[in-house]
């Protein structure tokens, strides 16, 4: 029970460091991040910046909108950082920004005076660095391995800050913690962990169904959600829960990859994540009158579960997450509609999305990760509903395995060493598209 215990309390700790709420896209955030810490060690008026970034940052930064600022994109993101951000915010760091701060932005990123570059010469999947200017001095700030994370800071050439190398394994240690784990542990876990210790893990459904609530207005992104809410009063659409699971998780998707004002709870760096591990639980919970604690401990569930997933990940890839994130709202939903077999709905259900949507590829983010969003939350409902029937895809087909840890596994093997070309090959397509004229 001692070892449990210590267990229990490794896993809380991890789902403190990766269930946070951040305002926007983490990728322009982490550029806004460096800029606005670059900014205030600078200590006179940003005039420039110069920015350079992980090529898979660039993938994820490009396309995407920042949130109060109306316009997509890493430029606007490192220039209102260094203008108004705060630092002290970490992946809210543009939480409140002014219109006046936006403006100011803007007009630097009109007239050239923000750079933004890929930086060829880092061994970081994440990283951005960003170098600002002033009328007397420089301030360049590199972070790496987080969104937040900052490895150094160079004022006129000296170091003011360095971490050292000895301070971290890169993440290794909560690495080999994750891969450790099974899905049988992470239910035990979920269902007989004090309540007052992942007390915290409310404000995952707090955050992302006001974020939810806000995409239903059908002012963000492509509107995917209000407008299958209109399919509905037509007729072409029912009412069903499938329905409702993927009408209340895309639409938080609207609102987030469409500039909404209002954080998104995170899972694994990404709100995207966050919200589809919760919103489909959430719903559920809903849908068979879950008591508070029974909604709590599923929405633990579906984080811890995503958590374990993504750990066999790369930070960044060609690989969307999203299907890893989906995979906990699989284990919560399977828990509230079948405790009694919880372990083995929740395995067939995640080998069932290991066979079906284990290749959508990221292409960055953008409004169309809504798009994704939907699939996965999709993927989940209805593979679900197959597990509680007995019902799996079997260990014989592709991907899938007969033990459910192997099949989360084999899709991190795909995600790590299968889709690197992959990865390269999009982020070229995305910098070279649309150059010819019709």
């Amino acid at each position: 029970m001692t070892m449990t215990h210590a267990v229990w309390k490794t896993m809380i700790e991890i789902m403190k460091q990766d269930v946070i709420p951040a305002t926007g896209c983490t990728e322009p955030v982490s550029i806004a991040f460096a800029a606005a810490t670059a900014a205030r060690h600078l200590g006179e008026p940003v005039q420039s910046i110069d920015a350079r970034v992980s090529a898979n940052l660039m993938k994820n930064g490009m396309g995407v909108m920042v949130p109060g600022t109306g316009r997509p994109g890493l430029y606007i993101a490192a220039a209102v950082g260094a203008l108004g951000g705060n630092p002290d915010k970490g992946l809210q760091v543009l939480a409140g920004i002014s219109q006046a701060i936006v403006d100011q932005g803007a007009a630097m990123v009109d007239t050239g005076k923000v750079t933004v570059q890929i930086a060829k010469d880092v061994p970081y999947v994440l990283y951005s660095e960003a170098t600002v200017k002033g009328k007397a001095h420089t301030v360049t700030v590199c972070v790496a391995d987080a969104h937040t994370h900052v490895i150094s800071i160079e004022k006129d050439g000296q170091f003011v800050f360095k971490a050292p190398e000895t301070s971290s394994n890169n993440g290794q240690d909560k690495i080999d913690f994750l891969q450790s784990l099974c899905i049988a542990d992470i239910v035990d876990f979920a269902e007989r962990v004090p309540l007052k210790d992942v007390a915290f893990m409310k404000e995952a459904e707090v955050l992302n169904d006001r974020l939810s609530k806000e995409g239903l207005t059908g002012k963000y992104g492509l509107h995917i959600a209000a407008s299958l809410v209109k399919q509905q009063e037509s007729g072409l659409i029912g009412n069903d829960l499938q329905t409702q699971v993927l009408i209340r998780t895309v639409s938080a998707a609207d609102a987030r990859m469409g500039g909404a004002p209002f954080p998104a709870m995170t899972n694994s760096g990404s709100g995207n994540q966050g919200i589809s591990a919760t919103q489909p639980v959430v719903v559920i919970a809903d849908h068979v009158k879950a008591s508070a604690e029974d909604r709590l401990r599923a929405i633990v569930l579906s984080h811890m579960t995503a958590i374990y997933a993504h750990a066999f990940l790369p930070k960044l890839s060609a690989f969307c997450a999203t299907i890893t994130a989906s995979m906990g709202a699989a284990a919560g939903m399977s828990w509230l509609m079948d405790r009694e077999h919880a372990v083995e709905t929740i395995s067939r259900a995640i080998c069932s999305m290991t066979g079906e949507a284990a290749g959508m590829v990221c292409d960055g983010a953008a409004n169309s990760c809504a798009m994704k969003v939907a699939t996965a939350c999709t993927s989940a409902f209805r593979s679900v509903l197959l597990a509680l029937e007995g019902t799996r895809v079997s260990g014989h087909d592709g991907l899938v395995a007969f033990d459910v840890n192997e099949s989360i596994r084999n899709v991190g093997c795909l995600a790590c060493r299968g889709m690197q070309q992959t990865d390269d090959e999009i982020l070229q397509i995305m910098l070279n598209k649309n150059q010819e004229q019709g």
